[in-house]
C-alpha cells in the first residue's frame, strides 16, 4: 500500500479498486535497483556486471543496470532492435561514437548499429539503466558477427549466478514478467 498522504492535494482521492485486468501480472517493483551489494550484479564479462531488473522471455527483452566499478568492456556487438540507455552515475561511451555519458544522460540505440561500450575511470561505478530488446549480437575485430546472447543467455547467466552467490537460481523468476 502506497505511503499515506499527508499534505498532498490528491490525498482524498480514491484508489481504484480493480486495477489489474483480467490475466494481468503484477508489476515489478525493486526497492534500491542501485544497491551496493554486489551478489545481486551478475558478471556479464570480466570488468562489467548486471543487475536484472524485469525481464520478458516472450519479448527477448530486460532491463538491468550494467555497472563496472573501474574500467570495464562490454564486447563488440550490435543490437538488431533499439535499445534505451539511461547513466545513473560514473561514465562510458563506445569507441565508435564522439561522445561520453555521464550522470543524467540519456542514449537511444538505433537497431543495427554495432559498438563497442567502454566504462571510464571514474570516482563513482559507471551505472547505466538499459531496457534491452531482442539479443546481442557479438563481432569480432573486423564487425563480422561471431555469435549472440539473448534473453535466454542471459537468464541462464543470472540463474547460475545467483545460485553460487546464495541467492538462489529461483530468485531470477521473480523478475520475469
Amino acid at each position: 500500500m502506497v505511503e499515506k498522504a499527508q499534505d498532498e492535494f490528491w490525498k482524498n482521492i480514491a484508489k481504484i479498486n480493480n486495477p489489474f485486468k483480467p490475466d494481468a501480472l503484477p508489476e515489478a517493483y525493486i526497492h534500491n535497483a542501485t544497491i551496493d551489494d554486489e551478489r545481486y550484479y551478475v558478471p556479464f564479462t570480466e570488468t562489467v556486471s548486471s543487475r536484472p531488473l524485469w525481464i520478458s522471455p516472450q519479448e527477448n527483452k530486460w532491463c538491468d543496470i550494467l555497472m563496472a566499478k573501474s574500467a570495464g568492456l562490454v564486447n563488440r556487438h550490435y543490437h538488431p532492435h533499439e535499445v534505451f540507455a539511461y547513466t545513473i552515475s560514473g561514465k562510458w561511451g563506445y569507441l565508435e561514437h564522439d561522445w561520453t555519458a555521464t550522470k543524467s544522460d540519456f542514449v537511444y540505440e538505433t537497431p543495427g548499429e554495432g559498438h563497442t561500450l567502454v566504462a571510464f575511470e571514474h570516482e563513482e561505478p559507471m551505472r547505466v539503466f538499459f531496457i534491452v530488446k531482442g539479443p546481442l549480437i557479438w563481432l569480432n575485430d573486423t564487425g563480422d558477427a561471431d555469435g549472440y546472447f539473448d534473453v535466454h543467455d542471459y537468464l541462464a547467466m543470472c540463474r547460475e549466478h545467483y545460485q553460487r552467490v546464495g541467492i538462489g537460481k529461483d530468485y531470477i523468476d521473480s523478475l520475469i514478467r
